[in-house]
């Protein structure tokens, strides 16, 4: 599309924490022509990303595939394992949880919300005894984000998991990885979860328009007595269609390309070197934040998230306004802060397709555009990451295989 601006030579820094930028070799799987999705040629393909996305989730039991947002696959995961009136106890680790309560009563639930400061993850404690006080089991699962996209907090899935049976309760556990799949280490059976939410426009390197619900024989179980009303969204149709390859509706079918393709890369580099690699990166990223003299949103190393650093600005400078002069100086978009840290924050995003190399030219965009917006800081935030990662470059290299 024509426009009057000036044309920015070289590529855009993309540092939100999602979408995430796509690797050449899934934008190239994707170009294919559109195929009968009832023909052979699907469901061999369905059969590979139906087979390989397990292996993503750390699990060996169904995966379902939707054709929306993670939105989609939050509804997915209420409506088949729940009825109206039904108590689901959540946790308010930022925008994401408090947006996926509001769903929650939309739908006819009854969330419990146990409140926070957007500065941690959930904590099992605190879930634990609120189950204990539940002696009539009303609560009928506990819902949480295994990385809160708004704040840079993660949650601990398997802690959770434990608190739930310290309790003896019966609730089922449901773990959003929207921001955290194929990033962050998760392992949906190990762990006792019983539906994982996921999409794929993040650590999957996808356009967004494909979620996932990772079931157990639990939850599948459930949603069989379940009473929310749910056609597209129903797990029946899906699992019964999906056993002979195919969907009961028109699929993503190029989005599944390129998922076959994603699931492919990760296996090359290796999970646990993917995991690593993110690892890594973050703790620059922190570092840098720290050498600078800003302030890191989340409180808790326990809590760090490996995809995403949200930063606190000091009072009186606002956050969208440094991200303007970011992306008009040096062409770098930024997560922009949401709800109650609206203003106050910015997001770097460290996940998906992206390398030391990347990550040490976002840094540089961010201390430059911190000088040019006056925000008071330190310099030699980006010599601090860098220092880092060649420390960690001099550390023996792991082997990709698994």
């Amino acid at each position: 599309m024509a426009t009057n601006r000036a044309r920015t030579a070289g590529r855009h820094f993309l540092q939100i924490p999602g979408p995430s930028p796509i690797p050449d070799r899934v934008l190239r799987a994707m170009d294919m022509p559109i195929i009968d999705h009832r023909g052979p040629e699907f469901g061999q393909l369905a059969r590979r990303v139906l087979d390989g996305v397990k292996t993503i989730f750390k699990t060996k039991k169904p995966v379902i595939i939707f054709p929306s947002s993670g939105t989609g696959a939050w509804e997915a995961a209420l409506v088949n394992t729940l009825s109206p009136g039904d108590s689901v106890l959540m946790f308010e680790t930022g925008q994401f949880g408090t947006l996926w309560k509001n769903m929650a009563t939309k739908l006819g639930l009854n969330p419990i919300f146990i409140e926070s400061d957007w500065r941690t993850g959930a904590d099992p404690k605190a879930i634990e005894a609120k189950l204990r006080e539940d002696k009539e089991h009303k609560i009928k699962a506990v819902a949480v984000l295994h990385n809160e996209t708004s704040t840079g907090c993660v949650s601990h899935p398997a802690e959770i998991r434990k608190a739930i049976d310290a309790a003896g309760h019966p609730a089922l556990l449901l773990v959003d990885t929207i921001s955290s799949l194929a990033s962050i280490d998760y392992q949906h059976d190990e762990w006792g979860v019983d539906v994982t939410v996921g999409g794929a426009q993040k650590g999957l390197m996808l356009p967004p328009g494909v979620s996932f619900n990772a079931v157990s024989d639990k939850a599948v179980a459930v949603s069989k007595n379940s009473k929310l009303p749910k056609s597209f969204w129903s797990w029946e149709d899906m699992l019964a269609t999906n056993k002979n390859n195919y969907f009961p509706y028109t699929p993503a079918t190029n989005i599944l390309y390129g998922l076959a393709e994603s699931i492919d890369m990760l296996h090359e580099e290796g999970l646990d070197n993917v995991f690593a690699r993110h690892d890594r990166l973050a703790e620059a990223t922190r570092r840098a934040v720290r050498a600078w003299g800003l302030e890191i949103l989340c409180r808790n190393p326990h809590h760090y998230s490996s995809t995403i650093t949200a930063i606190l600005l000091p009072e009186g400078h606002n956050a969208d306004r440094f991200r303007e002069v970011a992306l008009d100086h040096f062409d770098i978009s930024y997560g922009m802060g949401l709800g109650k840290i609206a203003g106050k924050v910015f997001r770097i995003g460290h996940l998906g397709d992206t390398n030391d190399a990347t990550i040490i030219g976002a840094l540089a965009a961010t201390e430059m555009s911190l000088g040019l917006a006056g925000i008071p800081h330190k310099k030699g935030g980006v010599q601090a990451a860098m220092d880092y990662l060649v420390s960690e470059a001099q550390k023996p290299a792991r082997s990709a295989a698994e």
